[in-house]
């Protein structure tokens, strides 16, 4: 009868088995938008794809009033004429309404590993999102703040290409208004993430010439489309900033619909944050600076800042200068660009645990040249670094195993008498010189470690598409074949019988189902994260195997008394 229960068993383990890999096939990946597919390769003819002219109801210009309540009532339009641009790690587009980057995608950064040539497209405007990155001048006489609507730029090119050889691309959109010249030049260097935004205000009139830069970004609510996690446990997603007082200060989506924040910053960022990605506009360091959230009337979200005065006398010149970085979240790049930049890397409140960890696994990597083995060999330290604690714990576990046929003995003794039976376990406990605390207490101490390592994992953009060895060809996505999951669970099965049986029978039988619980949890988990839990387990059983067994021979080897 047991082995016809057996196979039952197992028939219907497979089974179960097929049907989550049928399951994963058919949905486990997210299908690719037509607009990503469109834009892989970006031609002056790809402008088709946004869509047609139009004006919409929308007010994008911030007032450079930092009182005021409403941004300036100006029409935003959306040009077909889309001006191309192309380096070795960006493509983007700027619509010359306004000069803003509305779409962005990053080739060296595909959207699925299976599809290299479909870059991830961070910008969209009305595609797949809505996320784009907006400046101009508003002010006394700012061209963006008429009512007539936003100016209309002109450039030489259709597209521009940084060439081989080449280290810098200028691309120059001017226009002329009443005997002001202005010229919106944008410079990116090759292989950077982050270009310069300057404005070059040449007056030819008569009058003085007064405004003020603004910087923002525009989003829509709609879900991250960089997450990897179907646990529930995604990364922020929502803006950010820099004050003197906070050098990262979040500002989730329910904030801003909550109320607006006002904020006077000199220098500092402002950022919106996903899974992987990041895109920050930061002002001179020197300037101070009127920064706002806010919703539009289009239920869009936007986090940017109005920069000082600028003043151009008759005959006279002004300049200003932003930087916008739009790419991956590479910490010692963030850091560079601005103070507090690299927190947007965002490993939550054990951020000054998991920094350490992520600088040790960083220079692991530089050895081993796989982030898979560099994840195995940082486990390795750290159990190393906590091997008096876990032993200490694996001993208490091991002598508790030892005195069970004791605690039996007491519960069939005393019965139902609880009072009685606390006091025996007790005297029992002191007896054999056993803390019943000395199993938890080092797990608990270990835990801070553990959950950084976690944020560590789920939060670096280097285990992004990161392949280890055989099928697991992305650390950061689950494992297609489930195996480490399966593995991961036998591991706790395995570590859960030598760990003392619960004398509560409630209790054991839950613990029985803990190890599959968990390996159902786990199917879905970054395979990165289960690697690490396998590897620790692993070595946790080797530890607690050879500690108990060493005191069950030195217990075997006393004389009876």
């Amino acid at each position: 009868m047991d082995i016809k229960r057996t196979i039952l068993i197992v028939a219907l383990a497979v089974v179960a088995y097929v049907m989550v890999l049928k399951w994963n096939q058919d949905y486990g990946q997210a299908a690719l938008p037509t607009q990503n597919m469109a834009t892989q390769n970006p031609t002056p003819a790809l402008p088709e794809t946004v869509p047609g002219t139009n004006t919409q109801a929308s007010a994008d210009v911030p007032s450079a009033n930092p009182d005021a309540n409403l941004p300036v009532p100006t029409p935003v339009v959306v040009s077909k004429d889309l001006i191309w641009v192309k380096t070795d790690v960006l493509n983007f587009a700027i619509d010359p309404t306004g000069g803003d980057i509305v779409q962005l995608n990053l080739p060296e950064y595909p959207r699925r590993q299976d599809m290299p040539n479909i870059p991830f497209q961070l910008f969209d405007n009305g595609g797949e999102l809505t996320y784009l990155a907006q400046s101009g001048l508003t002010g006394t006489n700012g061209p963006d703040a008429r009512p007539s609507g936003r100016p209309v730029y002109s450039a030489t090119q259709k597209s521009y290409q940084l060439a081989d050889g080449q280290n810098q691309l200028v691309v120059d959109l001017t226009y002329s208004d009443n005997g002001v010249n202005y010229l919106k030049r944008f410079t990116v260097d090759r292989g950077e993430y982050d270009l310069k935004v300057s404005y070059l205000v040449d007056n030819q009139s008569a009058q003085n010439w007064s405004g003020n830069m603004f910087a923002q970004l525009k989003r829509d609510n709609s879900s991250d489309p960089s997450s990897t996690t179907a646990t529930g446990t995604a990364t922020y997603l929502g803006a950010a900033l820099w004050t003197a007082g906070e050098p990262y200060k979040k500002v989730s989506m329910k904030d801003m619909d909550k109320a607006g924040l006002k904020e006077t910053v000199q220098g500092g960022w402002v950022a919106w944050l996903q899974h992987y990605f990041v895109t920050a506009w930061i002002p001179a360091a020197g300037d101070s600076n009127n920064v706002m959230t806010r919703k539009d009337n289009q239920g869009n979200y936007i986090i940017g800042y109005t920069g000082p005065v600028l003043s151009a006398a008759p005959g006279g010149k002004v300049e200003t200068t932003a930087t916008l970085y739009a790419g991956p979240k590479v910490q010692d790049k963030l850091k560079e660009l601005s103070p507090g930049l690299e927190l947007t890397v965002d490993y939550g409140i054990l951020w000054f645990i998991a920094q350490p960890i992520f600088w040790l696994l960083k220079h692991i990597h530089a050895i081993l040249g796989n982030w898979g083995f560099s994840i195995i060999c940082l486990t390795i330290l750290i159990k190393l670094l906590f091997f008096p604690l876990s032993a200490a714990s694996y001993r208490s576990m091991a002598r508790m195993r030892a005195v069970a046929p004791k605690l039996a003995a007491l519960k069939e003794q005393h019965g139902d008498d609880r009072q009685k039976m606390s006091q025996a376990m007790m005297e029992l406990y002191k007896k054999e010189k056993i803390n019943p605390l000395g199993g938890c207490l080092p797990i608990l101490v270990q835990m801070p470690v553990f959950l950084s390592l976690y944020w560590v994992l789920l939060e670096s953009v280097e285990m992004r598409q990161a392949p280890w060895l055989l099928w697991i060809t992305d650390l950061s996505i689950k494992d297609p074949f489930f195996i480490l999951p399966i593995i991961m669970g036998a591991t706790m099965f395995i570590q859960q019988r030598l760990n003392p049986t619960p004398p509560d029978p409630m209790q054991a039988k839950v613990m029985k189902m803990m190890p599959i619980v968990f390996t159902f949890f786990f199917l879905w988990f970054p395979a990165g994260l289960v690697l690490y839990w396998v590897t620790n387990n692993t070595l946790s059983i080797a530890q607690q195997w050879y500690i108990t067994r060493s005191i069950e021979k030195a217990a075997a080897s006393k004389p009876a008394v």
